[in-house]
């Protein structure tokens, strides 16, 4: 049965980069832990705390002056926000969101499946007021490690929860599309924990980006109802 799972999981899933609880990481910072712990190790690499709000840190990310905030979930950080610390117009925004989107697109430690950059001759701010369109990006991060053996195992955990022991060492068709399935699954889903993406947000006229580097593994999911 080992043998079965294994040469299957491994022959679909060779073209994905693949690892056992890896999260999303901002400037190298694994988005996890503690808040404070978190907060520290974003002051090592230039932050500093707001005068307003010791909690909202202030600097430069990407070239760009930004408002940083740390949220969590039962005490884990989930979330990395970075928001513009000066809104700018929309002729402005709109070749800023486009630039953001061509360097993600270009940057290798990144995915996606669409194209997000925004016509030349759209007009935002009526699509934005008239019409409710939100201007956003989605990008995922690549897996840095791979860990093949430990993606088999679970493949093969999941397997057992529906097949015997006997029924795996001898697959049928149906069994083996059921694995084969089970296993691109497990691999996408480990790239969708990883989120980054960003939005055009508006304040009085003004837009400015508010990007979000997301551990999906932190966040809630109802388990506190």
């Amino acid at each position: 049965m080992r043998k079965t799972v294994s040469f299957v999981v491994l022959f679909v899933v060779s073209a994905f980069l693949h690892a056992q609880r890896d999260v999303t990481e901002f400037l190298g910072i694994p988005v996890d832990g503690l808040k404070p712990e978190m907060i520290q190790k974003l002051k090592e690499k230039g932050f500093v705390s707001s005068a307003i709000n010791k909690d909202i840190l202030e600097g430069e990310f990407n070239g760009t002056q930004v408002n940083l905030h740390v949220a969590t979930n039962n005490n884990k950080v989930y979330r990395i926000m970075l928001c513009d610390a000066t809104p700018i117009d929309e002729t402005d925004i709109k070749i800023r969101f486009n630039r953001l989107c061509q360097q993600f697109k270009n940057n290798s430690k990144y995915i996606s499946y669409g194209d997000y950059t925004i016509p030349d001759d759209e007009d935002i701010s009526y699509e934005m007021a008239v019409n409710n369109k939100r201007y956003e990006a989605l990008f995922y991060q690549q897996t840095m490690t791979v860990d093949s053996v430990a993606m088999i195992e679970e493949v093969r955990n999941l397997m057992l929860e529906k097949y015997s022991v006997e029924d795996l060492e001898n697959p049928t068709e149906e069994i083996t599309a059921d694995i084969t399935e089970t296993a691109i699954d497990y691999a996408v889903g480990l790239l969708f924990n990883k989120p980054v993406w960003f939005m055009i947000s508006e304040f009085y006229g003004k837009y400015y980006i508010s990007m979000f580097y997301d551990n999906e593994y932190n966040k809630a999911n109802g388990e506190d109802l």
